[in-house]
């Protein structure tokens, strides 16, 4: 594999998801597997809850992270909306795992604008498209916040074919969450993989 054939993965959501975690850990997974990893987070107004992107890539010497149009291989979108806004970076028979969640936006939440519908639909229609309700699936493991390892999971399990299987993810997810939520975790990122 060289740059050229390096593999991507594009991590989508709202300030506060999340995302940066997810990807944290799977870009250590990655190293752990003997890949070249290369990261980029953009934050946008991630703290006021705009968009949060990572670009991760992947392979034998990768010197870049950055995905362009087309690229991607998977999409994991935290949110529904920014998934069809990212839609475009997927590859053609790539795969997009969608929480079926949603954050309004500013001007939706001000009445300026009305949440998109029909999303979903329109997901799948244009691409292989996974939707998980990771919210529901976290609540009954005792916490919400706890989606983003639900998605971690069904991401892992989506690049199983990409030689990702024999990875500890259970020991890197205890190297990057607090002892308190290492359980919690756990359960999430299983339940995401099972998904």
């Amino acid at each position: 594999m060289n740059e050229k054939n390096a593999k991507a993965i594009l991590l989508v959501g709202v300030g506060g998801q999340g995302t940066i975690l997810a990807s944290k850990i799977l870009s250590e997974g990655f190293v752990s597997a003997g890949y070249d990893v290369k990261m980029s987070e953009i934050h946008g107004m991630s703290q006021r809850g705009g968009s949060v992107s990572t670009q991760i890539r992947f392979g034998t010497d990768v010197h870049s992270p950055i995905i362009g149009e087309g690229e991607a291989g998977v999409i994991v979108a935290f949110e529904k909306m920014e998934a069809l806004r990212w839609l475009e970076y997927l590859r053609p028979g790539g795969r997009i795992i969608v929480n079926d969640y949603e954050i309004p936006s500013v001007p939706i939440l001000l009445g300026a604008a009305k949440y998109p519908a029909g999303i979903l639909a329109e997901l799948s229609a244009k691409a292989d498209a996974l939707v998980i309700d990771a919210a529901r699936i976290a609540e009954e493991l005792g916490n919400a916040r706890a989606m983003n390892i639900v998605l971690l999971g069904a991401a892992v399990r989506a690049m199983q074919s990409d030689g990702l299987a024999d990875i500890d993810w259970r020991a890197i997810i205890e190297k990057n969450v607090k002892p308190a939520f290492l359980e919690l975790n756990l359960r999430a990122f299983d339940a995401g993989f099972s998904a």
